[in-house]
């Protein structure tokens, strides 16, 4: 840009030394004209030196022509580099941020870029006209200008006119203020989009109008939808609305109303059906860009969105945008997910880890990963060759899919457990066989938490405890889900686990590897008692997580094709295929502590200190932990 820039102010001299010179042969000519007799004598020392003159001309104009030349040469080289590379990967780094992955969008840098092109290539236009001028006054036999100019001035057209239709682009996808992510949009209601301008020229400010309209053309899908853009659809292009003085339209009240009318979209040779959620639809913004005699129709086009007409669709329609904008590139592709798109594994797990990192400012790490390669793709030397198909990752109307799973951990992490999550207390993905692994390395209290494999949006801890013969035994609690975060926060709920015994305590000690439990989460505790408890004002007392433990006095043999930590089936199963097993059932209890029995080994509860709830299961579903472990019966 620095070596563009440079040549423009290079040939600006270069066009004022040939105007000059221009000047002194046409003086000297028409002099010679009106004061020496007419002859055509070649010897005539005054015709000489007009001829020594007119040759000067003639070289200064072709050496001018050429400079022009590689004037545009340069320019043509870095439109390319700025339309097929850079706008290429911002647009690309634009949909990788649209689904939570931490790239730059920011345009600064390539607006001062487009905009030092564009500036370039108007003044090579003028220079082009200059030469016009210059010929209308002297012109002769075989003149360089009349038979290049007008090629250059074409040339130089076609050039600035490639580069203002790429600078016109849409800066901020179309989102809705309380929407799930950008690019699900819901009938009725109001979205947001700004576009911009990357040739900045300030004359043209509230000049340009940018008009908004949606799908031109009616892609082959069976029953495809049509919408009206409503609300403020026509808005000029203005630097008042963008921080760094860009040139933009920032349309703040649009909304989309569905066609009724029509047949519902035409029908092709496939035949193709789509769900709701799996139809793109593209939004189009459209104006016309004239100065000094420049005038090129501009057109803009967002991502393809996802149009829903219901808020219980807001977790497919994302899961639709994750999967298009984490695998095309293509952005008219509104035919993708009639192909049966499928991803890789090292496509899919980046994805994945985005939306933790968009949600919560960390990401999963290798081992987490591995752990969700192994539930989706069971144990693999390596995942990198294996693929996700779309229909295992997400379809609607299937409440079993991955994505629901998936996407409910992340919302009851950025809910309720962001903070635990970011400073890396919480394991989260991890196997049940692994888990065991670790904490029975580790010392007795040690404990670690993890999302449940089987209840949507759960979360559980396991510790180690050792048995009457000193071996390592890990115990794993029934998965607390969003219900009982909304009651009780997590830290508060490992603080003051309680294991009912002889005397009550807490099992947890460590957090793994070896962090003292209240180093680990004191900065979260609530200290509030009495009077000021976020529970009850008036009694002083505090909701905890106990364990009843109920003991059966025969307990068979567990069956060798369930290991230690397993899945087991509950007492109280329908089928009763677990009976003779023991349980632990968690129970919401109001504890009548004077001081905190953390503090004290020797505190003794009695049975009318106990508040129990009035539903014996009521943090038990017999249908969700079929697969979760129990403690065993030596509680």
């Amino acid at each position: 840009m620095a070596s563009l820039k440079n040549e423009v102010q290079c040939m600006e001299h270069t066009m004022m030394c040939l105007e000059e010179q221009q000047d002194e042969f046409d003086f000297k000519y028409q002099t010679y004209l009106m004061e020496a007799p007419r002859t055509d004598n070649p010897a005539n020392p005054q015709q000489a030196k007009l001829q020594s003159l007119i040759n000067r001309l003639n070289d200064c104009r072709k050496n001018t022509l050429s400079g022009l030349t590689k004037l545009l040469d340069r320019a043509e080289d870095l439109i390319d580099t700025l339309v097929k590379k850079e706008m290429v990967q911002w647009q690309r780094r634009q949909q990788k941020f649209c689904i939570g992955a931490p790239d730059k969008v920011c345009l600064d840098q390539l607006e001062k870029w487009f905009t030092c092109v564009a500036e370039s290539l108007f003044q090579v236009r003028e220079f082009l006209s200059k030469m016009e001028e210059l010929v209308a006054k002297v012109t002769y036999d075989n003149d360089p200008v009349k038979a290049q100019n007008p090629f250059l001035q074409r040339r130089a057209e076609k050039l600035l006119s490639d580069l203002l239709k790429s600078s016109f682009v849409v800066e901020t996808q179309p989102s809705m203020p309380q929407g799930k992510g950008p690019l699900v949009l819901r009938t009725g209601v109001q979205f947001f989009v700004k576009i911009r301008l990357l040739a900045k020229f300030p004359e043209l400010n509230h000049s340009m109008k940018v008009n908004v309209s949606m799908d031109r053309e009616t892609p082959q899908i069976k029953g495809y939808r049509h919408f009206n853009v409503l609300g403020t659809t026509s808005k000029a292009l203005n630097m008042s609305e963008s921080h760094s003085g860009g040139m933009v339209a920032d349309f703040r009240h649009l909304n989309l109303k569905e066609q009724k009318s029509g047949g519902g979209g035409a029908k092709g040779a496939n035949d193709v059906s789509l769900s709701v959620t799996e139809e793109l639809h593209i939004i189009y913004f459209n104006t016309v860009f004239e100065l000094k005699g420049m005038s090129v129709e501009l057109q803009a086009n967002s991502l393809p969105v996802v149009i829903i007409s219901n808020s219980s669709q807001q977790q497919s329609a994302w899961a639709s945008v994750l999967w298009f904008n984490m695998l095309r590139q293509d952005t008219k592709d509104v035919m993708f997910f009639a192909n049966g798109p499928v991803a890789t594994w090292p496509q899919f797990g980046e994805m994945l880890s985005w939306q933790f990192l968009s949600a919560t400012k960390r990401g999963l790490d290798d081992a987490q990963l591995e752990m969700i390669a192994h539930r989706l793709f069971g144990k693999q030397q390596s995942y990198d060759c294996c693929t996700v198909p779309w229909s295992k990752f997400s379809k609607e109307n299937s409440p079993d899919t991955f994505w629901v799973w998936f996407d409910s951990i992340v919302v009851m992490v950025k809910t309720y457990l962001e903070n635990m999550w970011r400073d890396g207390h919480i394991m989260g993905f991890i196997t049940k066989w692994k888990e065991r692994i670790l904490l029975k390395k580790k010392q007795r209290g040690t404990f670690l938490i993890r999302f449940s494999e089987s209840v949507m949006g759960g979360i559980t801890f396991s510790w180690v405890e050792n048995t009457a013969t000193g071996e390592p035994e890990v115990k794993t609690i029934q998965p607390f889900t969003k219900y009982d975060l909304s009651q009780i926060p997590f830290p508060e709920i490992i603080r003051h686990f309680l294991i009912l015994k002889e005397v009550p305590h807490n099992p947890l000690l460590y957090l793994y590897p070896n962090t003292p439990r209240d180093e680990a989460f004191g900065k979260y505790y609530a200290d509030k008692t009495g009077n000021n408890s976020p529970y009850l004002k008036y009694i002083q007392t505090r909701l905890v997580f106990v364990l009843k433990g109920v003991t059966q006095e025969v307990v068979p043999h567990v069956n060798t094709d369930v290991a230690e930590g397993e899945f087991v089936q509950p007492l109280n199963d329908p089928c009763g295929e677990a009976a003779g097993q023991s349980e632990d059932s968690l129970e919401l209890q109001l504890v009548n502590f004077q001081t905190d029995p953390m503090l004290c080994d020797t505190v003794a509860i009695s049975g009318e200190d106990l508040l129990y709830s009035t539903d014996p299961n009521h943090f038990l579903d017999t249908e969700s932990f079929l697969n979760e472990p129990l403690l065993p019966t030596s509680l």
